[in-house]
């Protein structure tokens, strides 16, 4: 495993990156980390946090941390990649609350060689399950070509 900043794997620019950290990937698995604060995207002062539905992006962008990993492993660009849908997502609380730091776990279940796969996602605080869903994602050989073809 080799030791990558979130900017390096994540294909988003600021403000939108809504990590802190790449903490661990292996061949089918990784881990993120993001401390909630004031300065956090989506932060709300009236709630003192980020509510929880944020969730979602939180794990999509772990899955896109998991593969720009791996790309940047194999000496290839970091590729974009399309948030297809959510299944299960199951929270057990309302808000992500300012301090907490949260550790978005992602693990392939599946994978078609058309760039279309599934992940198991977690997130934790303390290792308390805050938030849980499969996460459909696709990312094609070609980004650009296929948004082209969409258009």
């Amino acid at each position: 495993m080799n030791n990558y900043n979130i900017e390096q794997v994540v294909p988003h620019s600021a403000p939108m990156i809504l990590l802190n950290k790449l903490i661990c990937y292996e061949q089918n698995s990784a881990t993120c980390e993001v401390t909630i604060s004031p300065t956090s995207a989506f932060y709300s002062q009236q709630l003192q946090g980020v509510p929880s539905y944020i969730g979602t992006e939180y794990m999509a962008q772990a899955i896109a941390a998991y593969a720009g990993a791996l790309a940047q492993d194999q000496g290839e660009a970091v590729k974009i990649g399309f948030l297809i849908g959510t299944r299960k997502y199951k929270t057990h609380t309302p808000i992500f609350s300012m301090g907490s730091v949260l550790q978005v776990t992602v693990a392939k279940l599946y994978e078609e060689d058309s760039g279309l796969s599934v992940f198991e996602c977690c997130i934790k605080n303390n290792n308390t399950a805050l938030c849980e869903a499969k996460i459909n994602v696709f990312q094609p050989q070609d980004p650009m070509q296929f948004i082209r073809e969409q258009q």
